[in-house]
């Protein structure tokens, strides 16, 4: 039984939601996680606040772009940020976050247009649903995202399997640290995780599919711009070093060894 978002469903019952709640959420518990979640909807706030909790997560919940910016805190694991708040929207609250944060966020719009949806890949948003979507979706891409970036934390087999270096380009996993001929350079969150992947398969093409796949983590619904888009940028963040990254037309890129 799955759980829609849907303006509908609010007429339905609490006793249905409560039963989709406990038939679907076995084995997506994430205990020790709290999510802010910022709706401004109140009846769509607590809908997603209930999903989460029922989860195993600690839900903090604002209603404007304000309240969010003043409940934000280093301690909060994932943000589900809604574009069109009152106060302040959206992508303004982004932008804060982002110069304090890398929490992991997903914005949740009605909107479906690609520039608002490439304007928060711009801003480091790491996923994106549109309204209606499924509750358990959101959750799954929840856990997908936070398992992710724990196991770049904590996976500490050998320092040798921590740091991948090519070309003269030197990658730390532990440290989510990049060095071009010992210079260290900046990536955004999402470039790195690119690189490392290109790095860790190198000499081997994979498609833009795959890359939107294990990176963002679902089907960015056959459009496969914001891959290109990371990619243009990652290449300019690598300069001298930018050739590394070979375009294989029609299918994808490859991180090639010299």
């Amino acid at each position: 039984m799955s759980v829609y978002l849907t303006y509908s469903y609010f007429s339905t019952r609490s006793e249905y939601f409560s039963l989709a709640c406990s038939d679907n959420c076995k084995g997506w518990i994430m205990e020790n996680k709290s999510v802010l979640v910022v709706e401004d909807e109140e009846k769509i706030n607590k809908m997603i606040c209930d999903y989460f909790s029922f989860n195993g997560f600690g839900v903090i919940t604002a209603s404007d772009g304000m309240e969010a910016i003043e409940k934000f805190n280093e301690d909060i694991d994932l943000v589900i940020l809604d574009v069109m708040l009152p106060k302040l929207d959206g992508f303004t609250v982004l932008r804060r976050i982002r110069k304090k944060s890398n929490v992991p966020v997903i914005m949740v719009t009605a909107r479906s247009e690609d520039e608002d949806i490439l304007m928060g890949y711009e801003l480091k948003v790491d996923d994106y649903v549109t309204k209606p979507f499924n509750l358990e979706i959101l959750v799954a891409k929840s856990k997908v995202i936070l398992s992710r970036i724990e196991q770049m934390i904590t996976s500490k087999d050998s320092i040798d399997e921590d740091v991948l270096e090519y070309n003269g380009i030197r990658l730390d996993k532990l440290k989510m640290e990049v060095y071009i001929d010992n210079e260290q350079i900046e990536l955004e969150p999402k470039q790195f995780e690119i690189l490392q992947y290109l790095m860790e398969n190198k000499n081997i093409v994979i498609s833009r599919e795959k890359l939107l796949e294990s990176k963002w983590g679902y089907d960015y619904f056959g459009n496969t711009r914001v891959v290109d888009a990371q990619i243009k940028k990652l290449r300019k963040s690598l300069k001298h070093k930018s050739y590394c990254i070979k375009t294989v037309f029609g299918v994808g890129y490859k991180f090639e060894v010299e």
